[in-house]
């Protein structure tokens, strides 16, 4: 699949150009680029304060670009709210749920809002959830209450689905079958999701593409798989114990002592081996590192469970 988180697609989703935003004089966003092609899932990752739910709120129409611009369909979020909201679902990590209602009034009073509506799959959805018309929304379990956000979100049959945190501080069999509807919504429908979550592991199971932001720059993007191809984890023996780690060219981390050392690295496999060879080392084991591990070794930290 090809990348578009600088060059624009034919009729995207979403276009991001040079987006700043500050906060207190800290730039929460730092000129950031992004475009969206219709019908994957874009994984939005990046640690406490990257700048994650604030890009968020700006396709939301919450938030006015400072700087750059913001499209969503082709449609500005900010002068056309009624143009992107309907065709926009919305689950945010805090649910933001009225908790004095039943869910089947939150239902109703929810379809109300949306032309598109489709009380068929919304009680489809329901059912798949195990959810009990007549609960409060005050008496769910977290568990339950992202479920019920979920099924708002996805019941009006949106051409684009943002998910901030979806799965935080739910145990993963809540997790398991959030994102089993995530992905049933993906690949019945080809609508677009746009997913920011702290969870790798996650991003990583479900996403097309993937961006990585570190202190409001976008630092890694392009299609998850081309990402992981041009990363490797090489393990390297030396003849003589080394006292400092090898300056391994295309190296992003390294780590070990004495006589071995293991490197994260991107570039062409045949030139980290000719690299290492002329280090007088042997590559004696090399895997594809994680997501997790890649953006650590770009970032040099992990992630965490909140985000600005």
């Amino acid at each position: 699949m090809k990348t578009y988180c600088d060059s624009p697609p034919d009729n995207p989703a979403i276009q991001i150009h040079s987006l700043t935003r500050r906060f207190e004089g800290r730039a929460v966003l730092d000129n950031v680029s992004l475009q969206l092609p219709r019908g994957i899932v874009f994984g939005l990752v990046g640690e406490n304060g990257a700048g994650k739910t604030t890009l968020i709120k700006h396709l939301l129409g919450l938030l006015k670009a400072e700087q750059g611009s913001v499209r969503v369909f082709g449609l500005d979020p900010v002068t056309d709210p009624v143009g992107v909201l309907g065709r926009v679902g919305y689950l945010s990590e805090n649910r933001d749920l009225p908790d004095w209602m039943r869910l089947d009034e939150l239902l109703r009073y929810t379809q109300a809002f949306y032309s598109r509506w489709d009380s068929d799959y919304a009680e489809q959805l329901r059912a798949q959830f195990c959810l009990q018309p007549s609960a409060r929304i005050r008496n769910l379990s977290r568990g339950e209450s992202a479920k019920a956000g979920l099924l708002l979100a996805l019941a009006h049959r949106p051409e684009l689905l943002l998910l901030d945190e979806p799965s935080s501080g739910l145990d993963p069999v809540v997790r398991r079958d959030i994102l089993g509807a995530i992905i049933r919504t993906v690949a019945e429908e080809g609508r677009t999701v746009l997913f920011s979550s702290h969870l790798l592991e996650e991003v990583e199971r479900i996403s097309d593409q993937v961006a990585m932001l570190h202190q409001g720059k976008v630092v890694l993007c392009g299609p998850l798989e081309d990402i992981k191809q041009k990363h490797h984890r090489l393990t390297l023996r030396f003849e003589a114990p080394l006292h400092q780690p090898p300056l391994l060219p295309g190296a992003l981390s390294v780590a070990g002592s004495g006589h071995e050392w293991t490197a994260i690295c991107n570039g062409a496999r045949h030139e980290l081996t000719a690299a290492a060879l002329s280090l007088g080392a042997r590559v004696v084991a090399e895997e594809t590192p994680s997501l997790d591990e890649i953006f650590v070794a770009r970032v040099g930290r992990k992630t965490s469970a909140t985000s600005v």
